[in-house]
């Protein structure tokens, strides 16, 4: 499959879906889930996700950037789940490029400015450059489906649902997996003096 009909796929699985669980490493080393509103797609990341100043998930990305968002359509089983890493950005420019009113739900006028329109100093944004990406589409019916399912339970065999695919960091932005996984890994590296 050609890799921008993959991605194309795996985008419309996702605006499909809506709510991501996103997951980041706490500092005692533990993962941590979250929902989280996907926002528009925008230069700058693969996926924009938009927080408040105050949350624990932006100190947990300062610490550890690598990130897992997962997307599960129960209606007929597709799911997407992928690996990527975290940015902070309180770029306004482009807050208000992604803004939409609805914000206002999660950012309540408190005044002062803090009012959930596009310049409330506590919108934040986190960006997420994926490094590859796990998708299932299914092309069957509901009834096909769970037919499957049946089927599985009975004989002991897998269910044959729908088609797993994956996208790597090459086919979301030509970068390849060694450099980014580099980039990534040295954020994070102590430096070690030489005795």
């Amino acid at each position: 499959m050609r890799t921008t009909k993959k991605l194309k796929e795996l985008y419309d699985l996702v605006d499909g879906i809506d709510i991501a669980m996103f997951t980041t490493r706490r500092t005692d080393g533990h993962m941590v889930s979250r929902p989280m509103a996907t926002q528009v797609r925008a230069p700058g990341a693969d996926f924009w996700f938009v927080t408040s100043t105050t949350t624990p998930k932006l100190a947990e990305i300062e610490n550890d950037p690598h990130v897992n968002l997962s997307y599960y359509r129960d209606r007929n089983r597709e799911w997407v789940s992928v690996s990527g890493t975290a940015r902070i950005s309180r770029d306004r420019a482009k807050i208000r490029q992604l803004y939409k009113p609805d914000w206002k739900i999660w950012f309540p006028n408190e005044g002062k400015g803090r009012d959930g329109g596009p310049d409330d100093p506590r919108l934040t944004l986190i960006g997420v450059r994926a490094h590859s990406a796990m998708y299932m589409t299914v092309d069957k019916p509901a009834p096909l489906v769970l037919f499957e399912l049946v089927k599985g339970l009975l004989t002991g065999k897998d269910p044959d649902i729908g088609d797993v695919k994956k996208v790597g960091s090459r086919e979301f932005t030509g970068r390849s997996r060694r450099s980014t996984a580099r980039k990534a890994s040295t954020a994070r590296r102590p430096v070690r003096r030489r005795r």
